[in-house]
């Protein structure tokens, strides 16, 4: 829905700029490790990134919240038992 995205809270911001589907994850995971539980924004230009994050999300069992294609942003809370 419009607005939506003003309404979501992120505990962080990362613009991940034009960064590919490769580095893009690797550095996703770094930083979603470091805060368990915690949302993280993060804007993603890359093409791929509409297709690549939601999965990526789901493989990993952290939480894709929200997705604003407008401003290529996703809400992602980081899931609490990372070893």
């Amino acid at each position: 829905m419009p607005g939506d995205s003003a309404l979501l809270r992120a505990d962080d911001e990362w613009n991940a700029g034009e960064l590919g589907c490769g580095t893009l994850v690797l550095d996703l995971r770094k930083r979603l490790r470091a805060m368990p539980g915690r949302v993280l924004k993060v804007i993603a230009l890359d093409i791929g990134a509409p297709q690549d994050l939601p999965a990526w999300c789901r493989l990993t069992h952290n939480e894709l919240l929200h997705h604003d294609p407008e401003t290529r942003s996703f809400w992602i809370r980081s899931r609490m038992d990372w070893t």
